[in-house]
């Protein structure tokens, strides 16, 4: 879906566009002269409200920004309060009231296409990246829309996870994931117990102290305000097949398939065939865009309509991540 380019409004501060080489994805916000971000807020709000919508993500490149702080207000200015990170399935590191680092993977590791919290029933709306330093090479966070990822996948294919739902299967700790203390926020069990009770996620403590979830999610979901559909999910990487070959076969020499850090199936329980995964890996890779990023950018999403993903990467990086306005399936 092309932007209708008719609709965008300048400012006298500001000018917008694309990048070389892209149109529709993402809208680039440039100011004409030097400026805070800070300054310019009401005048970003005001054009996200215009069209983000339409686009999926807008890119504020070239203003000032002088710390994480002054990120910090500028998403909470959007009028959301910000987000904790509940229920987390990466590691990551709170650096302030709502803003955490981005995944801390290590970095010659690509992390996939993805909508944020797609995995559970619960996400947030919007969600804002800052480049406070861009890596020596490297280290993009490529986009994609996900209405022409759904419009893409097979309808065979689109139908079958759109009529079975998902079913997300979770191991916290034991050395090989995200320890459940650190994904729940809490060492009180009874505190865990009644968080997966509020979000319809079953749960049960194994023998050896560790926890199990389970909790059946959508694959695909309309958008509360474009009523478009949308792929939201991500099977593609919870699944066993998104391991490499060797490391597959080195877990499941360890653990049974049931103890698996992490492993998805069909909503009624039944395994996702690896060829599947495949093709709905082939359409995600289609859809990419990529480019890098420089110092001070900002860039917003509507986490519906647009996925993100991380490249590999070398020297020094830092992204850190806020992520508002709630919603629940």
């Amino acid at each position: 879906m092309k932007m209708n380019t008719t609709l965008i409004k300048e400012t006298t501060e500001l000018e917008l566009g694309y990048l070389d080489g892209f149109e529709g994805l993402p809208l680039v916000v440039n100011p004409k002269n030097e400026i805070r971000l800070s300054v310019a807020s009401a005048q970003l709000r005001e054009l996200a409200d215009l069209h983000l919508l339409d686009c999926g993500a807008m890119l504020f490149r070239g203003f000032d920004v002088l710390s994480v702080e002054e990120f910090q207000q500028f998403a909470a200015d959007f009028g959301h309060p910000l987000l904790s990170y509940e229920f987390a399935s990466t590691p990551r590191t709170q650096v302030a009231e709502g803003i955490y680092t981005s995944t801390e993977y290590p970095p010659h590791q690509a992390i996939p296409l993805h909508n944020e919290q797609s995995y559970t029933r619960d996400w947030p709306m919007k969600i804002w990246f800052y480049s406070a330093v861009a890596a020596q090479s490297g280290g993009a966070t490529p986009i994609a829309d996900s209405r022409k990822i759904y419009q893409s996948i097979a309808p065979e294919i689109r139908d079958r996870f759109a009529s079975r739902g998902l079913m997300y299967v979770r191991n916290y700790g034991s050395g090989l994931d995200v320890p459940w203390n650190q994904v729940f926020n809490t060492d009180d069990r009874a505190v865990v117990e009644r968080y997966c009770q509020q979000h319809d996620i079953a749960c049960e403590w194994k023998a050896d102290g560790e926890l199990r979830t389970y909790q059946i999610c959508q694959a695909t979901a309309r958008h509360p305000r474009t009523h478009e559909m949308v792929w939201f999910n991500q099977a593609h990487l919870f699944h066993i097949s998104a391991l490499e070959p060797a490391l597959r076969e080195t877990l499941l020499d360890i653990v049974a398939e049931e103890d698996l850090p992490r492993n998805v199936y069909y909503g009624d329980g039944k395994p996702i065939e690896d060829a599947i995964l495949d093709e709905v890996r082939a359409v995600l890779d289609e859809h990419k865009v990529a480019f890098p990023w420089q110092q001070g950018d900002v860039l917003m999403l509507d986490n519906m309509l647009t996925a993100h993903a991380r490249e590999p990467f070398k020297g020094p990086r830092r992204v850190v991540v806020a992520m508002a306005e709630a919603h629940r399936a």
